[in-house]
């Protein structure tokens, strides 16, 4: 049985038409640690949840028409957690890479790529990273990014560094938009689980962002609470300061 699959059944509403959809939208995946504790579950549990969330919420985002959605899957403080818990995380990522072809097949063409700090993350896995972006760089779908070991101030200098190195002597917004790892607009943030923080996602991308919050924790968030969130953004007057 495929690790990612007993969300698929889950009921939905039908889905909505919208006249407007955020071209690239950032999630942050959060609340898989308090799930699995309310139910008196390992928090490994909960990320395996977790998981099954995102490859739902991930497939419906192509079938949308979404261009871009940066899933917020590990970052750079993460390491910080029990190695028990580090090494279930990890494994999820290697067992989803592992199935991912079939599952990118059934999911609108999608596309997969992978932003953040490559030190650290186990070669095998980086291999497999290196796979899948390979095999679904031609496709015309979705854009599927997973933020894997990635902090948000982490990719501003590294931007900057990069710029340093080819040269620059002064850098201007335009530049450093040029090289961040990620399109340099996120029109809508979506975090669950009640907290209203960005922790450290895509500080560069967020600027003009439009945020939506919800109590709900990821392993339980449906495709019916990503539908509020892009009602609620197609309904936001957006004014870019203007």
């Amino acid at each position: 049985m495929a690790l990612f699959s007993k969300k698929e059944n889950s009921t939905t509403l039908e889905r909505p038409h919208f006249d407007v959809l955020p071209e690239h939208v950032g999630i942050i995946m959060d609340g898989n640690g308090r799930w699995a504790k309310k139910r008196g579950l390992p928090r490994t549990a909960g990320h395996k949840e977790g998981a099954e969330t995102f490859r739902t919420i991930s497939k419906e985002c192509g079938r949308l028409g979404i261009k871009s959605a940066t899933f917020y899957a590990f970052s750079t403080e993460n390491w910080k957690r029990p190695k028990e818990e580090v090494d279930a995380i990890m494994c999820l990522f290697k067992q989803y890479l592992l199935e991912a072809k079939d599952d990118i097949t059934a999911a609108e063409n999608n596309r997969l790529r992978f932003i953040g700090v490559r030190e650290g993350v186990s070669d095998e896995l980086l291999t497999l990273m290196d796979e899948a972006e390979e095999e679904t760089k031609n496709n015309t779908g979705c854009e599927i990014i997973l933020a894997v070991n990635y902090g948000g101030r982490e990719e501003i200098v590294s931007a900057v560094n990069k710029l340093i190195a080819e040269g620059k002597t002064k850098i201007t917004e335009d530049d450093i938009s040029n090289n961040v790892y990620t399109a340099p607009d996120c029109d809508l943030i979506i975090r669950p689980s009640g907290e209203q923080r960005l922790s450290n996602f895509l500080l560069w991308q967020a600027a003009y962002s439009e945020f939506w919050y919800s109590d709900v924790l990821w392993p339980d968030f449906t495709v019916n609470d990503l539908y509020k969130a892009l009602t609620d953004f197609q309904n936001r007057n957006r004014r870019f300061g203007g």
